[in-house]
């Protein structure tokens, strides 16, 4: 199926060194219509695949050591797996939080 045209496409990229001498990938990237922004340098709370980490981290491998290699792999294709079935708390997980919570916030902090 075409894209549709009305549709902007965004690419996000991160602060990867390699990513601002893609010179080619850019121009490649203006020429079929897509917008690249590239995230500041560290801004890992604007990269969902920081929250994907950690998210799999917490389930995974928090307070676990697994025996064999095999296991850990099948336990990360068993939460990708989980997690596809419901998109819905993929988007509520890691969509970028702009607003902050105050309460949240002190929770951070302690004096």
């Amino acid at each position: 199926m075409a894209p549709d045209p009305s549709q902007q496409t965004v690419i996000i990229w991160d602060g990867a060194p390699w990513h601002s001498k893609a010179a080619i990938v850019r121009q490649a990237a203006e020429a079929l219509g897509f917008s690249l922004i590239q995230l500041p340098s560290y801004s890992p709370d604007l990269n969902p695949i920081e929250g994907l980490w950690k998210w799999m981290r917490e389930e995974l491998t928090q307070h676990h050591c697994y025996k064999y290699l095999y296991l850990l792999e099948r336990a990360c294709l068993e939460f990708i797996d989980r997690i596809n079935l419901n998109p819905q708390a993929i988007i509520t997980r890691l969509w970028p939080k702009f607003d902050l919570d105050p309460d949240y916030e002190k929770l951070l902090f302690s004096f």
